[in-house]
């Protein structure tokens, strides 16, 4: 019996930080080809004991005006992928490794040690970084806190996923667009399908800045940033656009994922997200518009999630519509 070949991006070749059409494809793929891509976390495994503190003297990455962070692979080109299709990626399986990391810096989160008003009193004590080494039991699926009773289940994701954009060149600190970008969107993950606008022949699909685990909101800017190893195929709907930042397929849902960078602000963001979803169900399920607003004022299991909110500049927001209601 011949034994299909893998094929993969290995760790070390993970490194872009900013990404475009201008780069050769990392690697070439069928339309449902099964494929592997090993990532590396957000800050390159620099975070390696809790002495390494989030400043630009322990971390050159960040010296930089957009920090060289979130590293992720490709391109990957997939056959028969035109510009002005729609890449769909199917995620298989993402496992992270035995080891994360997590904490804060001021000038990266929203943090409770700026008080919002006069009166305000933070929660915790100023600090001016913090790192925290976390370990992963993989095999219960776990986040190993430093008490037993808090330990915290592992959710994996991946954090930045885009295609080269129209023109020019972006970076995966800042980047959020119509190709995707650094959205933190927890259902990024294993068993969905991911859809993206491709502006170029082959999609030319990067990812990576897997998480761990996450809260809503990932309200420091940082959430359990670990390496992992992503198993994944392509599909491709022809002469598709969608709109916002992406869509996603889940087995009992619809998601249309939208930002503030997008939109040009969160209440553009949460408009267009319920906008966009509007048409998927007219559109493509044959929904009448009036049942589907309805449905939105009155229906409780349509969901809003919060993915991303960093400070005034980043804000993701998904409206969810179950696929029973189709």
């Amino acid at each position: 019996m011949k034994r299909e070949v893998e094929k993969k991006i290995e760790r070390e070749a993970a490194t872009v930080t900013e990404f475009g059409a201008h780069l050769e494809p990392a690697l070439r793929v069928e339309q449902g080809e099964k494929f592997v891509v090993e990532t590396q976390d957000n800050l390159f495994g620099q975070i390696n004991s809790e002495d390494v503190l989030l400043t630009a003297e322990h971390l050159p990455a960040l010296r930089y005006q957009f920090w060289k962070v979130n590293p992720v692979a490709g391109p990957i080109h997939v056959e028969g992928c035109e510009a002005g299709d729609l890449l769909v990626l199917e995620i298989e399986d993402i496992v992270p490794s035995e080891r994360g990391w997590t904490g804060f810096a001021p000038t990266s989160a929203t943090s409770p040690a700026t008080p919002p008003s006069p009166s305000y009193r933070s929660p915790t004590p100023a600090s001016p970084t913090t790192a925290r080494a976390l370990r992963h039991d993989l095999r219960r699926h776990r986040l190993l806190q430093r008490e037993p009773r808090g330990h915290l289940p592992l959710r994996p994701f991946l954090g930045t996923i885009v295609t080269a954009p129209e023109r020019g060149i972006e970076n995966t600190l800042v980047s959020q667009g119509p190709w995707g970008g650094n959205i933190d969107c927890r259902d990024v993950k294993k068993g969905n399908k991911i859809y993206m606008n491709a502006y170029h022949d082959g999609g030319l699909l990067f990812f990576g800045d897997a998480h761990a685990a996450q809260g809503d909101s990932e309200y420091t800017g940082i959430a359990d940033e670990t390496a992992a190893d992503t198993t994944a195929r392509c599909h491709v709907v022809k002469r598709k656009r969608v709109p916002g930042v992406l869509r996603i397929e889940t087995a009992e849902s619809l998601i249309q994922v939208d930002s503030a960078r997008n939109a040009g602000s969160m209440e553009r963001a949460l408009n267009g997200a319920f906008i966009g979803m509007m048409q998927w169900l007219t559109e493509e399920h044959g929904m009448d518009g009036k049942e589907a607003y309805l449905h939105f004022t009155a229906n409780p299991d349509v969901r809003i999630h919060t993915y991303q909110f960093v400070g005034p500049a980043f804000y993701v927001v998904g409206v969810e519509f179950l696929k029973k209601y189709l």
